[in-house]
């Protein structure tokens, strides 16, 4: 299983420097007014929503403020996370949450092993997220694009984690709700809090075992009677509250 998905990242993590290089050499950027960036290396239009921290007067070049990203889940607005953005917004994050999904991109893949039939779909949202982080950074010089929060609900999760694997050293915290097929990054230098939903399991190897947990910054919560399409704001309410106070907590307690 590492072996493969060694093979896989490296597959991936080259393809990605592909992206990145047509990206810069092209140098086309446009944005709109409506919160869409286009990426013409790719001819890709890219919804966003981008939330400044509510004290972002005392983010500067100097004393540069965290980045978070929303990953939103399959068939959800990226929008339909403010939960989220508040959390991280009340903290100094400056939060930018991204449409992965176009009506123009392939329907998701249900066979399996999704290791591999899903790849393709999460290696666009990890190409995505790099062109955001080289655009972005320069327009938000206030904030640090180098040490990244990502925050993934299900298939957003897998986005989130297979990042978190690729630019490790890009990445610091890994926020994801009832994500099940991507594996958690094992690394000591980014921690992950993962809130599990009550329906559905995990694929093998997706969650760390009990001695994997004792080695890396890793919490696993269950969350009893809940559903994994509720996890947004549009779920009920003492379950967004929930997962409301468990990220808070995680964050509240990075130092």
């Amino acid at each position: 299983m590492q072996k493969t998905l060694k093979k896989l990242f490296i597959l991936s993590a080259l393809a990605l420097s592909t992206s990145v290089i047509s990206t810069s050499v092209i140098g086309a950027t446009s944005y709109a007014n409506d919160g869409v960036i286009t990426d013409e290396s790719r001819n890709r239009t890219i919804p966003i929503n981008i939330t400044l921290p509510s004290n972002n007067a005392k983010c500067t070049a100097q004393v540069k403020c965290s980045v978070a990203f929303i990953n939103a889940g399959y068939g959800i607005s990226h929008n339909e996370y403010t939960f989220v953005s508040n959390a991280f917004s009340q903290r100094g994050y400056l939060t930018v949450a991204v449409a992965h999904e176009l009506k123009s991109d392939p329907d998701l893949n249900r066979e399996q092993p999704y290791l591999t039939t899903r790849m393709e779909n999460w290696h666009r949202g990890v190409v995505t997220l790099k062109f955001l982080v080289n655009e972005l950074s320069s327009e938000y010089p206030a904030y640090d694009f180098t040490k990244l929060t990502l925050f993934g609900h299900s298939n957003g999760g897998d986005i989130s984690s297979l990042h978190g694997s690729i630019y490790p050293n890009e990445v610091s915290t890994i926020i994801t709700l009832d994500h099940r097929r991507m594996l958690i990054p094992r690394n000591k230098n980014i921690r992950v809090l993962t809130l599990r939903g009550s329906d559905y399991p995990a694929d093998a190897n997706v969650l760390l075992n009990d001695s994997e947990l004792d080695k890396f910054p890793v919490t696993q919560i269950m969350i009893e009677k809940s559903r994994h399409n509720d996890m947004y704001d549009g779920g009920p309410k003492w379950l967004v509250d929930r997962m409301s106070k468990e990220v808070e907590g995680f964050l509240d307690s990075k130092n």
